[in-house]
């Protein structure tokens, strides 16, 4: 199988993003052709190119909240994937914070750019979904999955985890069961409080329960540029175990190379 892990950005907050510290155009997963875009923020089509990377062949965009950083270009990735909605094709997969207007909230995605997909799904009452010849599973966080969530890519080889940022809990921690590669949406350093995104403390708590063969932690807010992500991820390995790789704008990763098991993670093509 060939698959890989392409980080188009690492930014965690406005002013990372703002400052261009990091970019902030999301993940791409590929699995064997089928592409999916992962939290598509500004600059999602600059560095697209500058990594080579063809939105055209986008199958599904997943986007894991209604925010600057996670859904900013949601509209132009739709655009480059479709030419404009030329072909109405593509799969885009969000709660309905991300598509529907709701009280003192608009939506990310616009009316028009809806009519160019020729599918969407909300997730909102939905655990499970099945894209080609992966399954998808729902991750429930602290807030409604009406507002944000994550993913569980789930392949005949590997399974793979995204997570924003969010605050630990332990329903993260039942649904990255047997999980190979987690990856971490880390904002800060050291301890977090009540309710705040998860910290390097949080993150290396959750890792040493889950026991993935590999964790990324992305995401990074000024507070983590300052302190350095290479060295809290090497803090987060020695404390766990664990291989912990910190991200970098453009870093690609090939995640058969930490499947160290090989056992069936879907039942699809039998």
């Amino acid at each position: 199988m060939c698959a890989r892990i392409l980080f188009l950005g690492t930014a965690g907050d406005a002013m990372v993003a703002g400052k261009q510290h990091r970019a902030s155009g999301g993940v791409i997963l590929d699995f064997d052709g089928t592409q999916f875009h992962v939290d598509p923020g500004p600059a999602s089509l600059l560095m697209a190119k500058a990594a080579s990377v063809n939105l055209r062949e986008n199958t599904a965009v997943f986007i894991t909240g209604n925010d600057m950083l996670r859904a900013n270009d949601v509209n132009a990735v739709i655009s480059a994937m479709t030419h404009e909605g030329l072909d109405k094709i593509g799969v885009l997969v969000c709660p309905s914070s991300v598509a529907e207007e709701k009280e003192n909230s608009q939506p990310f995605l616009n009316r028009e750019h809806k009519n160019f997909l020729e599918r969407m799904i909300i997730i909102d009452n939905t655990e499970k979904i099945g894209i080609n010849d992966i399954d998808i599973e729902i991750i429930k966080l602290k807030e409604p999955v009406g507002k944000t969530c994550g993913y569980r890519f789930i392949t005949q080889k590997f399974s793979i985890a995204y997570l924003p940022q969010t605050p630990y809990s332990s329903l993260i921690v039942d649904a990255l069961k047997d999980t190979d590669i987690i990856i971490i949406g880390l904002k800060t350093p050291g301890e977090s409080k009540e309710n705040e995104p998860m910290s390097t403390k949080d993150a290396e708590k959750l890792i040493n329960i889950v026991k993935p063969q590999l964790a990324v932690v992305t995401s990074f807010g000024v507070k983590m540029l300052q302190a350095d992500p290479l060295y809290e991820a090497r803090e987060i390995q020695r404390n766990t175990g664990i291989q912990v790789i910190a991200a970098k704008d453009g870093m690609t990763i090939n995640p058969m190379s930490f499947t160290t098991t090989v056992r069936q993670k879907s039942l699809k093509g039998f």
